[in-house]
């Protein structure tokens, strides 16, 4: 018998509790396992660090308990996936993701009310994924060259300001700027994609309650402010040009700018620390990768709700930490 504590079993469980994003219909036949079932194998890979399908299939497969447990929370009447329609719907369950983060978020946000004290902030940012394997030189990805089998085609290259240049990912968010950093919107693209153009497709999935949106220099754009006042929001970015700024909104985007940069910088290192992103994803491909690295966000606010829903009385403090020591213990 798997122990009621079990916090995989737990997490999974806890997919059938959460609102799920509207489906748009489908041409064809209807199709015989939900999505629900695939974003629950997602939760599985995560949890357990198994980065391909084929991984995830034969720890399934392992006779214990809990396995059988979970085997069960998979079948959908009467029925059990096939291998094929594994690999099938786990490469389309990526498009899905963001949709569901989102809807988590807004639940999250409903559940827990961090802005009951606070402004209703979030803050937009992205962090960079170093790539699998090599990297991809622009001297041979300009002939088409791939000198080593390790290296991922589909990333691409980035400048960090604090990593430098980087082969690989980024992952696009917005973090509630809360004693509580809840994801609020998520997507994961090569590490190339201009910051700006990304966040157009995060802010619909914010919550109602947002009403300021905070970013750095490179969200200072007019299509996406123009976006925010759309929506009744108003965008606080740094602003371009030479320092120290003189205007007379600097002292007040001073402390925007460090509300947003508490916010992101702190959950960034937070999540890529349980997650092992500190240096490579385990993946290859775009698809995997962003599989495994939306699902990780998923994977994070489910350990909020699941946190708050077996003690109602934790702090945002205490609701951020002991995350690792319980996912390592999962």
């Amino acid at each position: 018998m798997v122990p009621a504590d079990s916090l995989l079993v737990m997490l999974v469980l806890l997919i059938d509790r959460i609102p799920r994003p509207p489906v748009p219909r489908r041409r064809g036949r209807p199709v015989v396992y939900p999505d629900r079932l695939f974003v629950k194998a997602v939760v599985i890979m995560i949890v357990r660090r198994l980065a391909k399908v084929g991984s995830l299939l034969a720890v399934l497969e392992q006779p214990t308990p809990e396995m059988q447990r979970l085997r069960a929370l998979l079948v959908e009447n009467g029925r059990y996936p096939t291998r094929r329609t594994f690999e099938r719907r786990l490469k389309a369950i990526p498009a899905t993701l963001p949709a569901q983060i989102g809807c988590l978020g807004r639940h999250l946000v409903a559940e827990l009310a961090p802005w009951a004290e606070a402004g209703r902030a979030a803050a937009l940012d992205s962090t960079v994924l170093g790539a699998g394997g090599g990297v991809w030189h622009r001297k041979h990805r300009k002939k088409g060259e791939v000198p080593h089998t390790s290296i991922d085609t589909e990333a691409h290259w980035t400048k960090s300001g604090w990593h430098g240049w980087v082969y690989g990912w980024k992952l696009h968010l917005a973090v509630s700027v809360a004693s509580v950093w809840i994801p609020l919107a998520a997507e994961l693209t090569p590490a190339n994609t201009a910051d700006n153009v990304q966040a157009l497709t995060l802010l619909p999935e914010l919550p109602d309650e947002v009403r300021v949106i905070l970013g750095d220099v490179h969200y200072n754009d007019p299509t996406l402010r123009h976006a925010c006042a759309e929506a009744d929001r108003s965008l606080v970015t740094t602003q371009r040009g030479p320092y120290p700024h003189t205007d007379d909104g600097t002292e007040v985007r001073r402390v925007f700018h460090k509300l947003r940069s508490l916010a992101n910088e702190n959950f960034n290192a937070q999540f890529k620390d349980l997650f092992g992103f500190t240096r490579q994803v385990p993946t290859k491909g775009l698809i995997p990768t962003q599989r495994y690295v939306l699902g990780a966000v998923l994977v994070y606010q489910l350990t909020l709700l699941h946190r708050h829903v077996t003690d109602p009385t934790l702090t945002f403090e205490d609701l951020r930490r002991g995350i690792k020591p319980l996912l390592q213990a999962a």
